[in-house]
């Protein structure tokens, strides 16, 4: 659900998240919502139309007396691009303003072949996706990119990613920006996804966590209803906490993280020392569905050890929800059966009293929601929209 507009903000902008609930409103109802004279209103109403934000709908409200035209939110009158960069593929989409999906793309996509590489493919990618669906860039009102590594949330830098060779400090807002024309937001691809399940699945929880099992492991941390990305967007770095009974070497140098011990790409090591072909993160969960007991072992360990750090995490932050996403959540049951053991036995009773843990509702889709969801709440906050209007 679109944020509640601030009480003390007035100007059309207000006007137009009130409107972004869906619901068709007349002048008066809008009037009466904000405290604005009618002719105040009929003001903002027209700016947003002249730029057509809003439109005037086909339906009237009638209340008794002459029916009263009524106004609502456009969302078809942009569009927005939104990338989920993984370690080893890619999930793209073009979105409207209400988060429908009207194109979609995945690829397999090393983030390791450098960023200039993995950028120009996306731009590519996004043109055509565009011309597929008749649009083209002078309709983009955003770029959402999520990011497999640390990223500075203030300048959409990537700081020091273990797995992104070539990426540390590369300028993806500048560099996207002028190619496409348009704003670009980035941010570490688990908070995205976490954006995406609460914004489309859970938009009436206030703090919820999402997992990532993939190739390593991340935690997005929505509190109060927002997304919790810390002094400098590092929270929710999970899968670099210690695992005291494990001296697995981290590809970020240290000893015994927990991606080390649990991630998709230390179960695939795993397999393959035991001589089963298994490349990464999907080829594992593939193994355990054809029936491979290593492979269902290894999962269910997996989720109990990320169950043992996710239990104090649950005991400090007190969640409602955990949700489980990524490719190793294909598993289901076998790596949330991990996952709830470790917690519900280490936990608190009462942060666990009510405590749900479930695997995510979008699945592949969570980040590319998630990079849209960023995307329309800084391109339409009201007072990004009354600097458009009156610039």
């Amino acid at each position: 659900m679109p944020r509640e507009p601030n009480s003390q903000s007035t100007g059309a902008g207000a006007l137009l998240a009130i409107l972004r609930d869906g619901q068709a409103r007349t002048r008066a109802e809008l009037a009466q919502l904000t405290g604005l004279a009618r002719s105040t209103v009929s003001q903002r109403l027209d700016a947003l139309m002249s730029h057509r934000w809003v439109v005037p709908t086909e339906d009237f409200i009638s209340s008794g007396g002459r029916p009263a035209a009524a106004f609502a939110f456009n969302e078809r009158v942009r569009v927005v691009l939104a990338a989920d960069l993984g370690a080893t593929h890619a999930r793209l989409a073009v979105t409207d303003l209400g988060m429908t999906v009207l194109a979609e793309r995945a690829a397999e996509l090393p983030i390791d072949r450098g960023p200039e590489p993995t950028l120009e493919w996306l731009v590519t990618a996004f043109r055509e996706m565009l011309a597929e669906i008749g649009r083209d860039l002078t309709q983009v009102c955003g770029v959402g990119v999520g990011l497999p590594g640390p990223v500075e949330h203030a300048s959409g830098r990537p700081v020091n990613p273990p797995i992104m060779p070539g990426w540390d400090g590369f300028p993806v807002p500048e560099w996207l920006g002028a190619r496409i024309g348009a704003p670009v937001l980035v941010d570490n691809d688990v908070n995205i996804m976490a954006l995406g399940e609460h914004w489309t699945a859970r938009p009436e929880v206030d703090h919820l966590i999402f997992i990532k099992i993939g190739t390593g492991i991340g935690c997005g941390i929505i509190s109060g209803r927002r997304l919790h990305r810390g002094a400098q967007g590092a929270a929710g770095d999970v899968g670099h906490i210690r695992v005291p009974s494990s001296e697995a070497l981290c590809r970020c140098g240290n000893v015994g993280c927990l991606e080390a011990v649990a991630g998709g790409a230390a179960m695939a090591a795993a397999l393959r020392a035991a001589g089963v072909d298994a490349r990464g993160s999907r080829d594992v969960v593939a193994l355990m569905r054809a029936g491979d007991t290593r492979a269902a072992r290894l999962i269910r360990q997996a989720g109990r050890e990320i169950g043992g750090v996710m239990a104090s995490i649950v005991n400090f932050f007190n969640p409602s929800v955990i949700v489980i996403g990524g490719d190793i959540a294909e598993a289901g049951e076998q790596v949330l059966a991990g996952v709830r053991e470790a917690i519900y036995s280490r936990s608190l009773p009462l942060a666990t009293q009510h405590l749900s843990i479930r695997a995510s509702d979008l699945g592949d889709r969570a980040g590319i929601i998630g990079a849209a969801v960023m995307v329309v709440e800084h391109v339409l906050a009201p007072d990004t929209i009354d600097r458009a209007l009156t610039g």
